[in-house]
């Protein structure tokens, strides 16, 4: 190498600098300890992930695949309004063999099974679940149905499976049974829904005016039946059916209007008053006549002097008119027998009217009135 050139591998040695010297190795107690420290976060949040999707999980199973769930389910239905959707939820539909089973009319009617026969049903909550030796489940939920609060057990079981999610099914029917027992009209109103008893009876026409007539209902639910027709009203009786498959019996007496009342007052005048027309001493089929030992002269004349006040009350299936007070007047003039001498006869006759009213199919009404009846 000539003088006063320098080695190329000294001037960069030296244009570097002196080299640091390079720090000891990390100790491997220290590594193993950041690593378990990592492993026991990941675990961690592995555990809290499982949690959350084991809660989330039994959430949604409360929520929608729970026996509550089920029969909240069928509930708020009812309380829509839905009656067709809740008569489609596992175990409420019913057949003539699970009536009688249950010890029910097989031929009851479904006529109220309908949203225009259901009353409003608010504040469902369920307030207990508990599973039976059995392996069914006791749901029991306060509501209110009408104005009336009340409380119902359903029992339910499980009926398969969707997917993992299990479905369920009631063991008893939610279904109640009302016999309904109207006297004094063949047709009365369920919440507002009229019904007549040739229309849910199974003897159709010729349906006995005072037989009761079965009819299912939704359980839970509250039912005023009443009668409002012109010629027989009541003020209603409210029931609640809050029995799955139970027998709730309704027995309904309707009474007569002001104006049929008034109808038949009329018809009664009108009545007698052809009875008056009558030139005999006995008019023929009227309640009112007058005897005599002679032989009259003429005919005889009447008048009805004082109507009868007449009022109406339930006769089984009809009507009956009690007895009421009348006076008839007679103008005749008698010969006697005995020397021929004429006298001049003016005398009042009281009388006893007496009525029954038939209702015929057509809603008209057919009256008899007729002599002497009970006081």
């Amino acid at each position: 190498m000539e003088p006063g050139v320098k080695d190329p591998a000294a001037v960069g040695a030296a244009a570097a600098g002196p080299s640091a010297p390079a720090g000891p190795p990390a100790p491997p107690d220290r590594r193993r300890s950041r690593l378990g420290l990592d492993l026991t976060l990941l675990a961690i949040v592995g555990v809290l992930l499982i949690a959350a999707v084991g809660a989330g999980a039994a959430a949604i199973y409360r929520e929608f695949y729970s026996p509550a769930a089920f029969v909240e389910r069928y509930l708020g239905l009812l309380a829509q309004g839905r009656a067709a959707d809740a008569l489609t939820v596992s175990g409420v539909a019913v057949d003539s063999a699970e009536l009688e089973a249950a010890g029910l009319p097989a031929t009851a009617s479904d006529a109220l099974l309908r949203r225009a026969a259901l009353a409003t049903l608010t504040d469902v909550r369920i307030v207990s679940e508990e599973t039976t030796d059995s392996g069914t489940v006791l749901v029991t939920a306060d509501y209110r149905a009408g104005a009336f609060p009340g409380s119902t057990t359903f029992e339910v079981k499980r009926d398969g499976w969707v997917g993992v999610a299990p479905t369920w099914t009631f063991v008893t029917s939610p279904l109640a049974l009302m016999d309904v027992t109207v006297k004094g009209s063949m047709t009365f109103d369920v919440n507002g829904f009229t019904l007549d008893k040739r229309q849910v009876s199974p003897e159709g026409v010729d349906a006995d005016p005072v037989a009761p007539v079965s009819l299912l209902v939704f359980s839970p639910g509250i039912y005023s039946v009443s009668v409002d027709t012109a010629i027989s009203a009541t003020r209603g009786v409210a029931v609640l059916s809050d029995s799955p498959m139970a027998n709730v019996p309704v027995d309904l007496q309707a009474f007569a209007t002001p104006e049929f009342v008034q109808i038949v007052q009329q018809r009664v005048e009108e009545f007698l008053t052809s009875c008056a027309q009558q030139e005999v001493l006995q008019p023929t089929a009227c309640p009112f006549g007058f005897v005599v030992q002679d032989r009259i002269v003429s005919p005889p004349t009447w008048s009805i002097i004082s109507q009868p006040t007449v009022s109406v009350v339930p006769d089984g299936a009809g009507w009956r008119i009690p007895a009421a007070e009348a006076v008839a007047h007679i103008e005749v003039g008698i010969r006697s027998l005995f020397d021929g001498s004429v006298r001049d006869v003016a005398e009042d006759v009281p009388f006893i009217v007496t009525g029954s009213i038939a209702v015929l199919p057509d809603g008209s009404a057919s009256i008899t009135v007729g002599g002497p009846g009970p006081q």
